[in-house]
């Protein structure tokens, strides 16, 4: 069940290769318009590499519903990052954006007490009016080579909601050559919910051809949210996230990881 409460678990072998935290706030010019020299100070014993790109948005269309629609080309803009010493964790901050990305979770406190500092301090430097959306995103690839699972279909590792075709029993898993299930929903307290599940490569198979499981779990809330109120809904889209993944995976795959229950 999606929304049956779970017992959290922290894996030796988790399947996780990108969490995400994006909080989305009404343009600062500033940001783009000089480097945020203030910010990186307060940050950079954590966070000591620096680096900017200038990103080409992609052009707006104009005049839809008219006679002459116009493609008109976007400013490009400044993405700021600053990265940890092992290169594991990672804010990044434009006019209109600050998030924090770890290649390497381990658990939702210590994610929550890597982005209170930084968040903590953009507010403190450049004093937002508000938070227009609040985002946290877990991206999993379960991969059967590195469980030991090779002799398994994704039938007896992933729950049939999120396996589409390849959850009936009359399907050969080695004939179908793409499937995927995309939702996405409105859960309790407005918290939007995207979900991405299916057979995939991780970068498009460059560096890795092997197929993993790609359960992606997109969550975010949009309005006028205070500074304040973010530690709670970030609470809250963790908590669905953990019912997400638990609900999607089977007690296989579950004893595959090395589960070590997390007190609460």
């Amino acid at each position: 069940m999606l929304f049956a409460p779970y017992e959290r678990y922290q894996y030796a072998r988790a399947p996780l290769v990108e969490v995400i935290c994006q909080l989305r706030f009404p343009t600062i010019l500033s940001i783009g318009a000089k480097e945020p020299a203030e910010f990186q100070e307060a940050i950079r014993k954590d966070f000591p590499q620096y680096a900017a790109r200038q990103e080409q948005l992609p052009p707006k269309v104009t005049g839809l519903g008219t006679p002459n629609p116009k493609l008109e080309q976007q400013p490009a803009v400044v993405n700021h990052s600053f990265v940890s010493a092992d290169g594991l964790w990672k804010i990044n901050l434009t006019k209109d954006f600050i998030a924090l990305s770890t290649l390497r979770y381990t658990q939702w406190e210590d994610f929550a007490l890597r982005l209170d500092k930084p968040l903590a301090q953009f507010i403190q430097v450049y004093e937002p009016a508000f938070f227009e959306r609040v985002g946290l995103r877990y991206v999993n690839a379960v991969s059967r080579k590195a469980l030991g699972l090779t002799d398994l279909l994704w039938d007896d590792l992933i729950r049939s909601p999120y396996l589409g075709i390849l959850g009936e029993p009359d399907v050969d898993e080695s004939k179908v050559g793409k499937s995927a299930m995309d939702t996405e929903l409105t859960l309790e307290g407005g918290v939007r919910m995207k979900i991405h599940a299916g057979p995939g490569l991780l970068g498009g198979g460059k560096k890795d051809p092997e197929v993993k499981f790609i359960l992606d779990g997109d969550f975010s809330t949009a309005g006028k949210h205070n500074p304040d109120a973010v530690p709670e809904k970030l609470e809250r889209m963790h908590r669905f996230a953990v019912c997400l993944f638990q609900g999607a995976i089977t007690k296989e795959l579950h004893e595959a990881m090395g589960p070590t229950p997390l007190a609460e």
